[in-house]
């Protein structure tokens, strides 16, 4: 037992997590910058600006799910056309793995939605507030009215930029004109303001907010994507062989007199990084491969009047082999990466093959099971069917049904059907056969549907006539 008296030990107590230090990414300028630059307007273009172009009389995209249908310029795809929603999928997928087996990293760098909309928020912020030095000031100075408006005037550009980020979301859901005159009449659905209000929250905290934490800690790509790479996959690297030892010197220094590297030791690859790191350290989770680094480093390099590269795009094995670039492009063609492009651009050929000469006619076909069979009033079995026709056109049609596969199998009568424009249709079909003409049981046949102004139109679907 411890002395009355005697001073207890206190034993500290350590946080479970420790907060990670507020990124103030440093504006750069570059090649890389600028084709960051590039990818963000061309994305965005897109995105807010596809559901406002017009096409056939409607948006060029709109996915109406009231409706059950999705345009897609002169495509309508329906619930039956699921495959196609599947084959986009592993495209995706497997586009994903080939350019990172390739090229490490690039969709996240350059195209992801989180990457472009921090990089527009940083521009705004940086637009209000100032460049890096300023920002880290006023966050660390005491509220004042100067302050106040700065943080003001930041919040309220992007809530703006969030909102209509949700608007134009929504926008390819609810046919978008139909919505901007709901919001201006303040005449919004429910589940249409909450989609809005719900997006644009997303936005405005992932970009403002959360920024380089998502790529840290919640994006799932982050976890795996080093499974796909390998010693010959493209990344963002620092040669330090040319690079050690750092440390400051004078302009007219001669390194290697000084026992130096060309790395004097600035810190701004790290302070133009919008994850925080240093790239000096090698490979890591958190570099998004957006090449901000290289176009800084390049800078100070030619300030210094030394050769670029020091940090740059290579491989494992080129900085380990001091490869030459035709080197690192022939070992870019090796088998895994011959195999991924393979499966992707046939799979790619045989879905626009099959959206090329798909038939803009469905077809389900579903047999009265009331009733299997009944005797007509000539005397003839009949069995009855119902037909659902879907026209996957934006052009009313008209289609003669017929029967075929079974000796003297007929209509009761002729059957057209009119489907309207991207609609469907129902009708009833009444099959006969001569009695006696077939054994007790079921029979295969094929019904036909035929456009009456355009042949090429046409789908069999087989059915089984029910003979008592």
């Amino acid at each position: 037992m411890s002395e009355p008296n005697s001073p207890q030990r206190v034993i500290p107590i350590q946080p479970l997590f420790a907060s990670d230090p507020k990124v103030y990414p440093r504006t750069v300028s570059g090649l890389f910058q600028r084709w960051r630059w590039m990818f963000a307007w061309l994305t965005q273009i897109v995105f807010y600006g596809l559901c406002w172009l017009p096409w056939n009389g409607r948006q060029a995209v709109l996915f109406d799910l009231d409706a059950r249908r999705f345009f897609v310029f002169d495509f309508v795809l329906w619930p039956q056309d699921i495959i196609y929603l599947a084959i986009l999928l592993v495209l995706s997928a497997l586009a994903l793995f080939l350019f990172t087996t390739v090229a490490g990293r690039l969709w996240c760098g350059y195209t992801c939605p989180q990457t472009v909309y921090t990089e527009i928020f940083l521009w705004i912020e940086q637009r209000i507030e100032g460049d890096r030095p300023r920002r880290i000031k006023l966050d660390a100075a005491p509220w004042s009215a100067r302050k106040v408006g700065l943080k003001t005037a930041k919040h309220s550009a992007w809530l703006v930029l969030s909102l209509w980020t949700g608007f134009t979301f929504v926008g390819y859901f609810t046919p978008i004109r139909e919505l901007a005159d709901a919001t201006l009449s303040f005449s919004l659905s429910g589940w249409e303001t909450f989609w809005v209000l719900f997006y644009g929250a997303a936005t405005y905290g992932n970009a403002g907010f959360m920024r380089e934490q998502m790529c840290k800690y919640i994006c799932p790509y982050a976890q795996f994507q080093f499974v796909m790479f390998d010693p010959d996959t493209l990344i963002v690297a620092y040669d330090e062989r040319r690079g050690e030892a750092r440390g400051g010197r004078s302009k007219k220094a001669v390194p290697a007199e000084e026992g130096l590297g060309d790395c004097i030791d600035c810190s701004i690859c790290v302070q133009v990084c919008p994850t925080g790191i240093d790239i000096r350290d090698g490979l890591q989770l958190e570099c998004i491969g957006c090449a901000a680094c290289i176009d800084a480093c390049d800078q100070v390099m030619d300030k210094m009047n030394y050769p670029r590269g020091l940090i740059r795009y290579s491989t494992e094995n080129a900085l380990k082999n001091r490869s030459s670039t035709n080197t690192i492009i022939r070992r870019s063609l090796r088998p895994r990466v011959l195999i991924y492009s393979a499966v992707f651009f046939s799979l790619l050929a045989v879905t626009v093959w099959s959206l090329a000469t798909r038939v803009p006619l469905k077809l389900d076909i579903e047999r009265d099971r009331a009733v299997l069979a009944t005797e007509a009033a000539d005397g003839s079995i009949e069995n009855a069917f119902q037909l659902s026709l879907i026209n996957a056109s934006e052009q009313a049609r008209t289609f003669d049904v017929s029967v075929t596969g079974i000796d003297g199998i007929h209509l009761s009568a002729p059957l057209q059907v009119v489907v309207p424009a991207a609609a469907s249709a129902s009708a009833t079909a009444q099959v006969r056969v001569e009695p006696g003409a077939l054994r007790v049981g079921s029979h295969p046949f094929r019904f036909s549907v035929v456009d009456a102004q355009d042949p090429t139109v046409t789908v069999s679907e087989e059915a089984k006539f029910w003979m008592r």
